[in-house]
């Protein structure tokens, strides 16, 4: 593409991607500083000193600081734990670790917290009911709607990003520097803190503090397990502020979540920071490299055993609690009579309750349809990116991950003050909007790495034989770029199913949402109708990953 037409098409981005991303974190400031959304522009300070004055502020950050510390622990020490395993012993059916890593970021946050809350809560949780029936206790053992309760379920659904990190740092790791510290005279628990653990930090840190900015946006587990159990943290503090009660207050929502929204934007900073500077621990250069695995031993078969019951913790028992839920009258041990009394009825509910019904209709226009839009934009934004090299596509790759950082309840508050301005208030094309905006750097990841793989003398070629840009981009470009559009249209429409965080601030009644309803019926109590919508949400995530699979596979044997 000639210079000219890339520059008109760099800045057109930027101008879109600008208003997708800056606007919200504008408009959030500026409501920050006014009165009301009836309001805008009568600024005042009141709004702070009120949010800052709340004498139950204190209590909610130090929840929030332990929540977001412990959870980013259990999942980091588990990454790294998992990672050891897979990449330098011998322990067997390594591809479970594969599973680890895919297989649960595609359950809903929120259903996760749910089956949890099935199997945990004290008064009729499955497991606490089969402990208080085998031991005959008068009270459940167990609390899920507790700091711990929060803290596993969180720690649980943020382990597999942690390991996608750990695991690859690890793979590459030249174990001839160990070696060297063992014929030295070190134990192996001496090479591992003061060899193994430093030369791995950076990859160690990056997935700490990106646990940190996972819990800080965290909903779908404050909300399920923390409000019931009276823990509140800065996410439900804000919902409660915006959902709950009859004097919503967005002015001081947007005040609070000024100071969440700084605190993500510094941490992705650092952890960008981190990742940059990877190349200083580097320990695989042009000499000979060899890998070495530990032979476990003894070990073997328990620490197998270990990972197969945390595989069917993250993947099986979620999905098989629904499922269960779903079809008993109420809260029951499974047992021959618990199956006996197995019926349709919660199904039959839900799919004649007219607002699931919308709810379904909702998150399938907005999956097919937001992601479709979110993957065109994301490859013309990948596409300067990566073969654009001026100064205006660096500030467009900026603007395209600033949303990263964004927590999902704060960036909602920021676009209700947007939106609230415009026709699109109350209506699915706010919802569509916020979505793409949030999520854009999902597409767009996917997509730059897909181009960096196509040659540009490809490109040259075909305009040198005469074909224009267009007819380039798509009889040259496009066809191999179908595995990267595969990928991101996947995972863009499988995070718009389930999307709840940005979904409680701006959907209305009329856009109500999948996720929505789910948290709707967790709130109530109708645990048997939240799992029948639940399995629905994973159908339907599973069925549109199926569905762009095959597409993509067509269009490579075309």
């Amino acid at each position: 593409m000639n210079q000219p037409r890339a520059a008109k098409l760099t800045w057109l981005l930027i101008a879109i991607v600008g208003a997708l991303t800056v606007f919200p974190v504008l408009m959030l400031v500026l409501g920050s500083f006014s009165e009301g959304l009836t309001a805008f522009g009568v600024f005042t300070l009141d709004k702070y000193v009120d949010a800052y004055t709340d004498p139950a502020l204190a209590e909610v950050m130090l929840n929030t600081v332990i929540f977001v510390i412990g959870a980013s622990v259990l999942s980091t020490v588990l990454a790294v734990f998992l990672a050891y395993l897979n990449t330098r012993t011998d322990i067997p059916f390594k591809f479970l670790f594969g599973i680890l890593s895919v297989i649960p970021m595609m359950i809903p946050h929120l259903l996760f917290s749910v089956s949890w809350a099935l199997l945990l809560n004290p008064s009729n949780g499955l497991l606490n009911l089969g402990l208080k029936e085998v031991f005959g206790l008068e009270e459940a053992p167990l609390d899920i709607y507790s700091m711990w309760g929060m803290i596993l379920v969180e720690g649980l659904l943020d382990m597999p990003i942690a390991y996608l990190i750990i695991a690859p740092a690890m793979a590459s790791f030249d174990v001839a520097l160990e070696e060297s510290s063992r014929v030295s005279g070190a134990s192996a628990w001496k090479t591992l803190f003061r060899i193994t653990l430093p030369v791995l930090r950076p990859a160690i840190l990056a997935a700490f503090i990106l646990g940190i900015v996972r819990s800080l946006a965290s909903f779908a587990v404050p909300s399920v397990i923390g409000m019931p159990g009276r823990v509140p943290v800065l996410a439900t503090h804000l919902y409660e502020m915006i959902a709950t009660g009859f004097a919503t207050d967005y002015g001081k929502a947007a005040a609070v979540g000024m100071s969440v929204l700084a605190a993500s934007v510094t941490l992705i900073v650092v952890y960008r920071a981190l990742t940059a500077e990877s190349e200083k621990f580097v320990t695989i250069a042009g000499r000979g490299f060899k890998t070495t695995v530990i032979e476990l031993g003894a070990a073997r078969m328990p620490l197998f055993a270990l990972v197969g019951v945390l595989s069917f913790v993250l993947i099986v028992l979620p999905v098989a609690v629904l499922a269960y839920t779903s079809f008993m009258p109420y809260s029951m041990v499974p047992s021959a009579r618990a199956f006996s009394m197995m019926t349709l009825k919660h199904w039959r509910d839900v799919l004649g309750d007219p607002i699931s019904i919308l709810a379904l209709k909702n998150s399938l226009f907005l999956a097919v349809v937001g992601a479709t839009l979110g993957v065109v934009l994301s490859v013309f934004v990948a596409y300067v990116i990566v073969k654009v090299k001026t100064r205006a596509a660096g500030i467009l790759d900026s603007l395209s991950y600033l949303s990263f950082s964004f927590p999902g309840i704060v960036i909602g508050v920021g676009f209700m003050w947007f939106f609230v301005q415009t026709p699109l208030y109350s209506t699915i094309w706010a919802l569509l909007l916020g979505y793409i905006a949030t999520y854009l750097p999902y597409g767009i990841r996917p997509m730059s790495s897909a181009f960096v793989q196509i040659h540009s003398h490809l490109e040259e070629s075909s305009l040198v034989c005469g074909a224009s840009p267009l007819t380039t981009l798509k009889r040259i470009i496009v066809p191999l770029l179908i595995p990267g559009i595969v990928s991101g249209w996947i995972l863009l429409a499988s995070m718009f199913v389930r999307e709840l965080t940005l979904s409680v601030v701006l959907s209305r009644p009329g856009t109500e949402v999948l996720a929505v309803q789910i948290l709707r019926f967790s709130e109530d109590g109708l645990w048997g109708k939240l799992s029948a919508l639940g399995i629905v949400m994973i159908a339907i995530t599973t069925a549109l990953v199926v569905l762009a699979t095959w597409v993509g596979s067509r269009f490579k044997t075309a």
